[in-house]
């Protein structure tokens, strides 16, 4: 059996682990890297399905690594984006109020920006409506300037692409199956691999890797389907991304208006409990093992109602029903044509991860490791926003503390 030995093993192909491979090369020059990626290309999971939104950072508190790098981060791939003549679309967004019970949430808003250095700005209805002459909302809006979309697959693509010209090396459809030793694996289709450190990108997956290296013991992830409605009408309804006030209790931010990169629009997402990993589509990629597994969580948190899942799930099954989607969004807007919504978007799954021991879902990226492997928990959105600055954290303080305490 040929052994693939590399200083550094990423597991999984997300943007996640793209930009950990960049901050690798740059921090420790002359290191072998190698990625190991289980599907035929990058970006085919939660990296090439999601909203493509570069945030601004209001939404977190100022304790969070969220706080502390979405900020920087949406202002690094802007720059990557003009660099690399890479899309983007600098459409802004508001967040809109319902009624008088919302406006505190948007104050609070409102003072998480400041306290993470954002630029935001509470408007009134008639400087909202010159923002966007559609844009309805009750009083006051908080305004984002900084709020833009990209192709996150572009973005992939871009990076895979520039790894690859630094001698970094992929392994397509090849994934992690189990620990051999303390500093070797064996892959899907049974080859062996061995490092100097492994990273754990796998994103839905990454609980299960990590548990095979004595980690994630307080965690497991719960997936959550996403999906939008494209609007395929005469007139796009708005020209900049429509908001919510959100439940700042839990991390889903509500049905809105998303602004794509080629200027159409989406309403979305839904943030349904899937019953596997990859529950994409009808029984493909179904697992009945793990498919009991998640269901014995949600049926603990429905049990419970832990978070409001029981509202959660049953406001979920809801907006299955495309009048009640549409409806959902069109109190944002003054006038909207509601049948020219009429094409589901590609779904995607939001790795969640959720404490087993308090059944709370975790708000928070999450990182766990050792001497010898560093996981990524969740990196859940705004992890596109926050990849670049986030890599170069978790490479400075998990991956090579040593190193870079030496320099």
């Amino acid at each position: 059996m040929i052994v693939h030995c590399y200083d550094y093993i990423i597991i999984g192909g997300g943007i996640i682990g793209l930009a950990m491979a960049c901050r690798l090369l740059e921090k420790d020059p002359g290191a072998s890297i190698a990625i190991l990626e289980k599907e035929s290309d990058v970006a085919r999971h939660a990296s090439g399905r999601n909203s493509g939104v570069l945030h601004a950072g209001f939404y977190y508190t100022a304790d969070s690594l969220k706080a502390r790098f979405t900020a920087e981060g949406n202002r690094r791939l802007t720059a990557y984006c003009h660099d690399n003549k890479l899309k983007i679309n600098k459409c802004k967004k508001v967040v809109v109020a319902r009624d008088e019970t919302e406006l505190p949430a948007l104050y609070e808003l409102e003072k998480r920006g400041k306290q993470n250095g954002v630029e935001v700005a509470i408007i009134d209805e008639k400087e909202a409506r010159e923002l966007d002459p559609n844009v309805r909302t009750h009083q006051y809006a908080l305004y984002s300037p900084a709020t833009s979309t990209v192709d996150p697959v572009e973005i992939s693509m871009a990076l895979k692409r520039e790894l690859q010209d630094n001698g970094v090396r992929f392994f397509w459809q090849e994934a992690y199956a189990r620990r051999v030793g303390k500093d070797g694996f064996i892959s899907s289709r049974n080859n062996r691999f061995a490092f100097g450190k492994l990273i754990n990108t796998a994103g839905l997956y990454a609980d299960k890797v990590a548990a095979d290296f004595g980690f994630s013991r307080d965690y497991t992830i719960i997936p959550f389907k996403g999906l939008y409605l494209k609007y395929t009408g005469n007139k796009p309804p708005v020209k900049t991304n429509v908001y919510p006030v959100p439940n700042l209790k839990n991390p889903f931010l509500g049905v809105h208006f998303t602004v794509t990169v080629d200027g159409s629009v989406k309403i979305g997402p839904t943030s349904m409990p899937a019953f596997w990993r990859e529950h994409y589509d009808g029984f493909r990629n179904c697992n009945p093992g793990e498919a009991m597994s998640i269901l014995r969580h949600q049926a603990s948190l429905f049990a419970k109602n832990s978070f409001g899942f029981r509202s959660l799930a049953r406001d979920e099954i809801k907006k299955m029903r495309k009048n009640h989607f549409i409806g959902m969004a069109a109190g944002m807007v003054h006038e909207l044509d509601t049948k020219g919504f009429r094409e589901w978007g590609q779904p995607g799954i939001r790795a969640q991860l959720l404490n087993i021991h308090t059944r709370e879902l975790v708000m928070d990226f999450v990182v766990e490791g050792d001497d010898r492997s560093t996981h990524i928990l969740n990196a859940v959105s705004p992890a596109l926003t926050c990849s670049f600055p986030f890599a170069e954290w978790v490479v400075k303080n998990h991956v090579l503390p040593e190193l870079m305490m030496k320099k």
